[in-house]
Order: structure tokens, then sequence, then C-alpha cells
């Protein structure tokens, strides 16, 4: 009988240790990746999803809209999550505290070193867009005004009111810093969802909006991009940025993720955003069939 209870006692040990040793292959074959809460990163989240698991070995945990920069930052470092796609000139001057690069090139390099030295994160290759901040007012106010440029805002900021989201409130590389640069100040500010502010400006609840350069809603709202006359704004190319230790695990992540590089530019990720935010397209129907149609994935 002792024995009995014995062998079934080694029986189960057996099975326990069995799907441990499952447990932990899956884990070691598994990456997370995260975004933030807008749109674009959403479909750059599922794209880098579909590449990974179409292209190697690896199963793809997702964590999108985790927050804004500094949460997904954070959950970087912290290990929560195992990559995500930054901005070169978030990076520079949020992340880090660095003064305004203008030079692309410089400015990737500049981040891509210091993340390495000091972070122990790897930056892959651009994706090619650049989605820089812009100010974005609706056409038919901004020919009223005879405003084309931020400069043009000098002395009209007290009657008009903008509406952005709370991230640009705080940024060094938002509303603080480009007012300071311009010498205006806006007579009122809505704080708002990255979501809200496009149809706000459209229905004439705020009267200038923070934008990104790549957002489909800016021409199919006939909304206007002022010229950043005094380039206060700095390059945002997109690229995706992962953990040292996972790269050393999976060097094949970097070889499939940089097939990428180049691949999107601004036009493409606008008309893209738009199939999400105009067409309400899934954003994962939208990454899987642009790859698709490249041939990156079956």
């Amino acid at each position: 009988m002792k024995k009995n209870i014995f062998l079934f006692v080694l029986v189960i040990a057996a099975l326990l240790l069995a799907g441990c040793g499952g447990a932990t292959e899956k884990k070691q074959n598994q990456v997370t990746v995260g975004g933030k809460n807008f749109t674009e990163q959403d479909i750059l989240v599922y794209m880098m999803k579909y590449m990974l698991e179409g292209n190697t070995k690896l199963k793809v945990e997702t964590k999108a809209f985790l927050g804004g920069t500094n949460i997904v930052a954070q959950a970087l470092d912290r290990g929560d999550i195992d990559l995500y796609v930054e901005y070169t000139g978030t990076a520079l001057i949020n992340l880090l505290g660095q003064p305004v690069i203008n030079d692309p090139q410089a400015a990737y390099d500049k981040v891509r070193s210091i993340y390495k030295e000091k972070k122990r994160l790897e930056w892959l290759q651009p994706l090619g867009f650049n989605n820089t901040y812009t100010l974005t007012m609706r056409s038919d106010e901004a020919n009223r005004l005879g405003i084309k440029k931020i400069s043009d805002l000098a002395g009209k900021t007290d009657t008009l009111t903008l509406g952005c989201t709370p991230e640009f409130l705080e940024r060094p590389d938002g509303i603080k810093g480009l007012e300071k640069k311009y010498g205006f100040k806006f007579n009122k500010t809505n704080s708002m969802d990255p979501g809200l502010t496009y149809a706000a400006v459209r229905d004439k609840k705020v009267d200038v909006i923070d934008g990104f350069a790549t957002d489909g809603r800016i021409p199919a709202f006939n909304l206007l991009v002022l010229e950043d006359d005094r380039q206060f704004f700095p390059p945002y190319f997109a690229a995706p940025v992962i953990r040292e230790d996972v790269l050393k695990k999976h060097p094949e992540i970097a070889t499939v993720l940089n097939r990428l590089a180049g691949k999107l530019t601004d036009r493409e990720m606008a008309r893209l955003n738009a199939q999400v935010d105009l067409e309400k397209k899934d954003a994962k129907t939208v990454a899987k069939g642009w790859l698709q149609a490249k041939g990156f994935i079956k």
C-alpha cells in the first residue's frame, strides 16, 4: 500500500515538473509588445505582433493603450513589456531631457547611444515616417484670421482656445516650451483625450489643437497644419525600442522588425490611421492587411 502511494506521489510530482517546464519554455518563447494610448500606436502594436509571429517561433502578448509616454516607457524599464515603438523627438526631449536636435539622423544617433549606455535598451531601425507634433486649425478659421504659420498666432491667442492632450500640457516640447519660443500665450486651454481633439476643433468647441502629422483626420476634417517656422518641434521618427536582455535571447526580433525599416511613409501611416479613426476598421485588421499586402506575412 505504501509502495503504491509512493509511486502515485512520484507520478504527480513528475507531471507537475513537466507542466512547470512547459510553462517555462512558453515564457522563454514569449515577448510582450506594448503601446501608447492612441490609434497609430495601436496599429503598430499589432504590426509588430504579426511580423514576429509570422516570421519567428515567438508568441507575442500585447498590451495596447497602456497610457501616455511616461507610463509606457516605465513599463519597458521595469520589464512589464519587452518592446514598443517610440519617437526620436519624444525620447530626446521628454524622456532624456536633451536639447532639441533638428537633424533626423543626429537625433536618432543621440537617443540610440544614450539608451544603450544608460538604460540598456536598443533602438531598432526607424520605420520611415515622422509623426511630428503640429498646431492645427480649421482651414476656414485660419484663412479668416490670416494664419499660416505658428508665428502668425502672435497677437491672436487671447481670443483663441487651445485643445490639447494632458501630455502636451506638461512636456518640454509641448505648449509651455512652444509659447516661450514663439512669444505668445493662449488665453484658454482645454485638456482632453487624444481621441477627442480633432472632433473638438472640427465642431468649433476649440480653435487650435495639438495634432500629429500622420493623422488621417487632418485632411478629412479640412484642417490646416500651421508651419513650425521657428523649428520648435524636433523630428519624431518612429522606431521599435527593445530591452537589451530580450534582444540577446531573441536576436531574430531585430532581423524581422528591421525589415520594416523605411517602409512606412508619412502618407502611408496617415492612410492606415484614417482606416481606424474614420472608416472604423479594427486596428488588428488594418495592421495585418497592410503586412499581407506588402508581402511581409502570409
